[in-house]
């Protein structure tokens, strides 16, 4: 029996999540209906054909991603918050991401927080391009790491893997670093210790 009631949020919001786990393409009228427990009818009713739905779902996420927001007391973490939290929502939502850029919609996506780190770069004493530097290295920064990211979780297994290649030779003799190289990579830690690295240094040559 279809539902008697549906708001225009409810079906954005479910057809969010088919695309978030699924993909675009498993997106169809017909199966976002049967999500809701809905009449297909009702469905055009509230988005429209398949198309304005997608194009709302777009506008949908650009939205979203104005949402990250500065933490912490000291510039660093403020400006590292910020890319974490880039990176947090960027990888929580990797086709709705690419629906985005297919749109031509990627830099208007990026400006709030481009904007917010900008707040933070200037509150740290940066100005004009040196600002305008820290603000795209991070956001570089961000992207390139999800990329690589990414990439490293969609490859094949590897064979040899990370494990069989390091030892005391290819180490260099530092038994440490071949132990710590062996392991899986802990990307939040990796990620936040090199932002916290490049906003640094970012922030030591602001005034030189």
């Amino acid at each position: 029996m279809a539902r008697s009631s549906l708001t225009r949020e409810e079906v954005l919001e479910t057809a969010a999540a088919l695309v978030r786990q699924h993909g675009p393409d498993a997106l169809t009228m017909r199966k976002l209906a049967a999500e809701l427990g809905t009449a297909v009818t009702s469905i055009y009713w509230h988005v429209g054909n398949r198309e304005s739905l997608l194009d709302a779902l777009v506008e949908r996420t650009v939205q979203e991603m104005g949402a990250v927001r500065p933490t912490g007391r000291t510039p660093v973490a403020r400006i590292v918050s910020v890319a974490r939290g880039l990176r947090r929502e960027l990888r929580a939502r990797p086709h709705l991401i690419a629906m985005v850029h297919e749109r031509g919609l990627t830099e208007r996506m990026f400006l709030p927080a481009q904007q917010a780190l900008v707040h933070e770069v200037h509150a740290a004493g940066l100005r004009g391009a040196r600002a305008a530097d820290a603000v795209r290295a991070v956001q570089f920064q961000t992207v390139g790491f999800l990329l690589v990211e990414r990439n490293r979780e969609r490859s094949p297994v590897q064979s040899p893997g990370e494990g069989d290649l390091w030892d005391a030779v290819t180490a260099e003799h530092d038994p440490a670093l071949a132990r710590t190289l062996a392991l899986p990579v802990d990307q939040e830690r990796l990620f936040t210790a090199s932002m916290r690295a490049l906003v640094n240094g970012l922030l030591a040559t602001g005034g030189s």
